[in-house]
């Protein structure tokens, strides 16, 4: 997966697409989505009964970073004809996608962000907060240069302001924090060992009963902005 991000950075690629950023994440050991690249209807149709309904389908492109945008997502699609009509119509809306990604549906009311961005002063840095759609309008996170210890990355889930969702809420269970800690450090090692990384945009992390999810996410290659 190293040699994906530094292909792509010698090919002067400005981003990863959603689906290669989660297989870089994935193959680092971090919770990634259940989820198949299709690049037809007939395919897209045969991911979801794989993957189990409902599914989401999203516009793949390393082109593509504001997918909602433009139209590129369709979320809780039932069933064959749902999936074929979806795919259909995000390929209408995008010429170049690498294809159409198929992916579980993920539940729960907990929402996190995590990242990586590169201060010119004190190198990469890793990012952590309340993350979905009020990640801008809260502005509750927290960062901490890397590399990591795991002290460093327990110390950063208690220091938002919203710490409390990380406890037992609303009838759902305490957050793995040891997971989400987990994570945070890999992200930093992925900073630290690998320059042609800019940023790791992580949001949302999902947390499905206890456990953290990676819904979306984005990496941008050095020198460039989404």
């Amino acid at each position: 997966m190293e040699e994906l991000i530094k292909k792509a950075a010698r090919r002067g690629q400005k981003t990863l697409s959603e689906y290669d950023s989660k297989q870089v994440l994935g193959a680092v050991g971090l919770p990634v989505t259940q989820e198949k690249l299709a690049l037809s209807q007939e395919e897209a149709v045969l991911a979801a009964s794989v993957i189990g309904y409902p599914v989401a389908l999203k516009g793949c492109s390393d082109k593509a970073a504001h997918k909602t945008e433009m139209g590129l997502v369709k979320l809780g699609l039932k069933d064959a004809a749902e999936v074929a009509s979806a795919y259909a119509e995000i390929v209408d809306r995008a010429a170049g996608l690498d294809g159409v990604l198929v992916q579980e549906m993920v539940s729960g009311s907990r929402e996190f962000v995590l990242g990586l961005t590169r201060d010119p002063q004190f190198g990469p840095c890793v990012m952590f907060g309340v993350g979905g759609v009020f990640t801008e309008a809260i502005r509750d996170v927290t960062f901490r240069v890397a590399p990591l210890t795991t002290e460093d990355a327990e110390e950063m889930l208690e220091e938002i302001r919203l710490a409390k969702l990380l406890d037992a809420f609303r009838g759902s269970p305490a957050v793995d924090r040891k997971a989400l800690a987990d994570a945070l450090v890999e992200i930093g090692e992925l900073g630290c060992r690998l320059n042609e990384i800019a940023e790791i945009d992580i949001n949302p992390v999902i947390i499905r009963g206890s456990q953290p999810v990676i819904v979306d996410a984005l990496m941008v290659l050095n020198g460039h902005k989404p």
